[in-house]
């Protein structure tokens, strides 16, 4: 018997890093699709009392940041898993951030409890993550390889 490891049963650091990357995808999707759907659906009304956001931007801007999260919440996962333009998913995560920054700067700018600033903080690095792993470290190939043009 030998004392060294075994290569074939280690997992490399490449595949360590592509589960963690699943792992936050998914997770990025459940929480931005919780996050927008009320806002897209609910009355604000209804919603005010969690989202204390709500109070003092527009009913608009509220319907639109719903939009942009569920649609965020689609394009994260969506392209990796169907393997059908897998670019789109590090632009979606980027996109995320950039939800994430704003919703920061308007929560500390109104000056919310640390407790409501941590949520787009920690979603924010998520986001961040897999915008770089998916679209550097990690990328996913494309299902369908680009075809040269015949004739």
């Amino acid at each position: 018997m030998s004392a060294t490891p075994h290569t074939e049963s280690t997992p490399s650091g490449r595949n360590i890093l592509n589960v963690a990357l699943w792992i936050a995808q998914v997770l990025l999707c459940i929480a931005f699709a919780f996050a927008g759907l009320p806002k897209l659906t609910k009355p604000l009304a209804d919603l005010a009392p969690a989202m204390t956001f709500v109070a003092y931007t527009p009913p608009g801007l509220v319907r639109f940041i719903g939009l942009v999260e569920l649609l965020g919440a689609i394009g994260v996962l969506l392209p990796s898993v169907t393997r059908i333009k897998p670019w789109l998913s590090p632009l979606a995560a980027l996109g995320l951030l950039t939800v994430m920054v704003l919703a920061t700067a308007t929560l500390v700018a109104h000056h919310e409890a640390a407790m409501m600033i941590m949520a787009p903080v920690i979603l924010g690095t998520l986001a961040g993550f897999v915008a770089w792993g998916r679209g550097r470290r990690s990328c996913i190939a494309p299902r369908f390889a680009a075809q040269p043009p015949v004739g």
